[in-house]
């Protein structure tokens, strides 16, 4: 079984969280009209750059073991609300020499990304507080 281990440290100002993963640190906070600083993406942004950048590495290494020469590739994810429900949405744009029928391919790989499935799928969530 496979772990991954975040940690977020609020440290005193507002909403502002320190998350590390031990090797690399990033920002997080709310925005201002909820009260934070803006210092940082907030939560749903780091949901939402986590799927971006997973499927980015993931249509990526399939094209390289394919041997298909994309050129820049850029992932746009938007998440929708109303009242009865939540979307995600992502659009993916890639240059280069790549057919149709390669695009149709990687469209289904990007659906394959550890993180989509995750996100995707039904998960359940212990909390602890000590």
């Amino acid at each position: 079984m496979e772990t991954t281990t975040i940690n977020s440290k609020f440290e005193g100002s507002n909403y502002a969280t320190v998350i590390s993963n031990g090797k690399h640190q990033i920002i997080n906070d709310e925005p201002i009209e909820d009260g934070g600083q803006d210092k940082g993406l907030n939560p749903y942004e780091l949901i939402l750059a986590g799927l971006a950048t997973c499927t980015t590495a993931t249509v990526k290494m399939y094209a390289d073991r394919k041997g298909w020469k994309i050129g820049k590739m850029s992932i746009t994810a938007i998440l929708e609300e109303n009242n009865v429900s939540r979307i995600i949405k992502t659009t993916i744009e890639i240059t280069g020499n790549i057919t149709e029928e390669q695009k149709s391919r990687l469209l289904l790989i990007a659906k394959k990304c550890p993180v989509h499935k995750l996100l995707s799928a039904g998960n359940q969530i212990e909390t602890i507080l000590n």
